[in-house]
């Protein structure tokens, strides 16, 4: 059974990421399903919204780009799937460069390589 993916991203910066992730969900080997629950407009109950979103995931993959340092969105998703723990990980967002952890990210997370066989690998717990 696939499993239901949460996607944490910077929004200003790395949409066309998580567009590449749908992506590849939809490949027919695709161990992970993702239900686009991005949350488009700020409002005053979005985190509540995020955390229901999270609890009712499998997994949170986080996008790591050039600026998700900055991401306040991002760190906080990240924080809600601690505090429900459930599992995540850190995926590199830009081939060639490094992306940037969010500030609520344990030292030690690591960032990982985006390639289809990684990407299957690390859905099915290869961590």
């Amino acid at each position: 059974m696939a499993k239901r993916v949460f996607v944490s991203f910077d929004y200003d910066y790395d949409k066309i990421l998580k567009d590449f992730l749908i992506g590849q969900a939809k490949n027919p080997d695709s161990p992970f399903e993702i239900h686009d629950w991005s949350i488009k407009e700020a409002s005053p109950d979005w985190k509540d919204k995020a955390r229901a979103r999270i609890r009712r995931s499998d997994l949170v993959i986080v996008l790591c780009g050039d600026h998700t340092d900055k991401a306040v969105g991002v760190g906080i998703e990240l924080r809600i799937a601690q505090d429900e723990q459930v599992d995540y990980f850190l995926l590199n967002g830009y081939k060639g460069r490094t992306g940037k952890k969010p500030t609520t990210a344990k030292s030690t997370d690591k960032i990982y390589k985006w390639t289809w066989e990684n990407l299957k690998a690390l859905v099915g717990g290869d961590r």
